[in-house]
């Protein structure tokens, strides 16, 4: 096979000045007589690097393989953290393995020094013995692989904005920023009093011309949070329902360096379609003055006026290199398409697991423990005698629920086992679902570690999510572990889990879409059940005290920690974008703004009033898709 043409870095500097005044990747291609793979090729590589200059060959291995070393450190496997560095040669061969002075290769070849970071405990390279920050790209991360911008397709009824939620909050949950753009959000806030259905014909070329700058819109608040707010996953919510449409999003991703990945809903199931339509879209907000019945025609309507354009996605002819999957019948059927990296088949796995099945969740903390009255942490001691009075008050609320093959989980902890022994059920272990390793603090009491590490106590409560005890684990360690059993517990049905403090909270900040900060200090007190009930865009919940007394094991964060933000090193991560902006913005700016004044057709309301097409531009506000108790939306 011949090599690659490499083109020079006056040509490769043309091209990316090219593209930095918004020539398209075609128009480049056409001026330059340059083919259009290499052209992305070009301006990809400048978007990751931030050069153009033609790396020998030897530089090229050095860049994959610092980044090898970046990735592997400090991840968590087997049980174990892994200490990942490059050695000098000479001392490699005498097998002088030590770590303290660890030599870290630059991609232009010059040495760094290794520094642990305290608070982590992981190796990152400095200068002039001060740690370095991670490089930044436009205040992002650097990161080795593009964003992706997960988009949507399918008819309205179909369940994409449910699944936009539930996977947003996995991949916050497991550390990737990741954060929704609903279009019918755009669309809403641009025509303030939604008329009837005709809003949707194809041939209502004022109506066409609204929905497509929402969607040019929340197409640059993608790029914008994917380039400047550190965010790594998009999801475009809308439906998406023509190939002239894909094909834009396509040629967005093309020009700015982002992977787009499909997630197609396709059910024609009509008790599914007819649940969806009363449980969710009759409550949305374009139904707010209407009756049920009416409400409910004129969405089944709505839906047939996207179904005259309707191109599902074609594994076969025109969509065959294109990343996505079908899930068909809320997951009755998959089809899986061109799986490209690891984000997207975590996605896929993800996907493959949920169901919207009724269904309970029981999270409950073992009953009291010896050392839970002695104040200390981890260990595996027994139940205290009011221990033992809960495990027997938790058997009888079980036996009260009366729920159908109901499955209780524990650790593989004493007091967890212990606590399930009492329920005379069948019962399955989970290592997973250990309390989390405090290392060289098990089994002490907080003011021990105090007197004996002061340092490591004063670095926890500087930042608790991302804090590793020495030789234990951190809550980012935690959520890893856990993981896998987050994806068990999307596959069943009513399930009783009796786990530990620290594993608990990572469970309801799963459920709850909290974020990392918050995690470490939600209230999970001994003795009492909480009831997680999963519903359209969230989770129900319901605390239910069995009154057996029991110690306070909760400590509230410190108030010099609420007083700011700690600065903390971080290796390629940020804190899960979960909390609600307090401050809105604009959303539509410098766009075709004219359009929208122009269009003002009298149209229908559902309510007994008549009321012109009200639109504003004034008032297009940016508002967070990140609410726990997100409001009711329908597109």
């Amino acid at each position: 096979m011949s090599k690659t043409k490499e083109y020079s870095s006056d040509v490769q500097q043309k091209i990316v000045e090219l593209h930095r005044i918004e020539s398209g990747c075609k128009k480049i291609a056409k001026a330059l007589k340059i083919p259009i793979s290499t052209i992305r090729a070009i301006i990809k590589k400048f978007q990751s690097t931030k050069d153009v200059t033609n790396l020998p060959g030897r530089g090229r291995v050095s860049v994959i393989l610092m980044r090898a070393v970046v990735d592997l450190n400090g991840r968590y496997f087997g049980g174990r953290v892994v200490k990942a560095c490059f050695y000098n040669l000479d001392k490699f061969r005498v097998l002088d393995l030590g770590d303290q002075y660890s030599c870290f290769l630059h991609p232009k070849g010059m040495p760094r020094e290794l520094t642990q970071n305290r608070i982590q405990k992981i190796w990152i390279p400095s200068k002039d013995d001060k740690p370095s920050m991670p490089r930044t790209s436009h205040g992002g991360p650097h990161l080795a692989n593009p964003p992706t911008v997960i988009v949507m397709v399918g008819l309205p009824a179909r369940g994409k904005t449910y699944i936009s939620r539930k996977l947003t909050r996995y991949l916050n949950w497991i550390g990737i920023p990741t954060k929704v753009f609903n279009v019918g959000e755009y669309r809403r806030e641009a025509v303030k009093h939604y008329s009837s259905y005709d809003f949707f014909k194809s041939d209502n070329e004022d109506a066409v011309k609204i929905r497509q700058q929402c969607a040019l819109a929340a197409l640059r608040d993608v790029k914008n949070y994917l380039t400047e707010e550190e965010g790594q996953v998009a999801v475009f919510d809308a439906t998406n329902t023509t190939r002239e449409r894909r094909d834009i999003i396509l040629e967005f991703g093309a020009e700015n360096g982002f992977k787009i990945f499909f997630i197609e809903s396709v059910c024609e199931d009509p008790n599914v379609i007819a649940c969806n339509i009363l449980e969710v879209k009759v409550s949305c907000p374009d139904y707010q003055d209407c009756n049920k019945t009416d409400a409910v025609e004129d969405f089944k309507k709505r839906i047939e006026c996207y179904r005259v354009n309707y191109q599902p996605l074609d594994p076969d002819q025109y969509d065959r290199n294109l990343s996505f999957i079908k899930v068909i019948d809320v997951g009755r059927r998959f089809l899986v398409n061109r799986i490209q990296d690891h984000i997207q088949s975590r996605i896929v796995y993800y996907l493959m697991n949920i169901h919207v099945q009724p269904r309970s969740i029981y999270l409950c903390r073992h009953g009291e423990s010896q050392h839970n009255l002695q104040g200390r942490l981890g260990g595996d001691s027994g139940l205290s005698t009011r221990g033992r009075k809960f495990a027997g008050a938790l058997a009888k609320f079980v036996e009260e629920q009366n729920l159908k093959d109901l499955k209780v989980w524990t650790s593989q902890l004493r007091r967890s086992i212990q606590t399930a022994e009492a329920l005379n059920v069948p019962y399955e272990q989970w290592k997973a679902l250990n309390e989390i390793d405090a290392g060289v603090c098990e089994e002490m009491t907080y003011e021990e570690v105090r007197e004996r590490f002061p340092e490591e106590f004063a670095l926890r409560d500087q930042d608790k999510y991302y804090y590793r005890y020495p030789s234990g684990e951190s809550y980012q360690d935690l959520v890893q572990r856990v993981e896998p059993l987050i994806m068990e517990l999307e596959r069943q049905e009513n399930v009783l889990v009796i786990c530990h403090q620290a594993v608990m909270r990572c469970l309801l900040a799963y459920f709850l879409d909290k974020s990392a900060d918050e995690m470490p200090y939600l209230k999970c007190p001994l003795h009492t059940v909480l009831k997680l009930t999963p519903v359209a865009y969230g989770c129900k919940v319901e605390s239910i005290s069995l009154n057996v007394e029991a110690v306070n094991t909760h400590r509230d964060r410190p108030e010099e920690v609420k007083r700011g933000p700690s600065t903390l090193i971080r290796r390629n991560s940020v804190t899960p974008l979960t909390s609600p902006e307090p401050n809105k913005k604009p959303r539509i700016e410098g766009l075709d703004d004219p359009i929208i004044r122009e269009v003002t057709p009298a149209l229908t309301l559902c309510s007994t009033s008549h009321t012109t097409l009200a639109l504003s531009t004034q008032n297009l506000k940016k508002c967070s898709m990140e609410c726990h108790e997100p409001p009711q939306l329908c597109l």
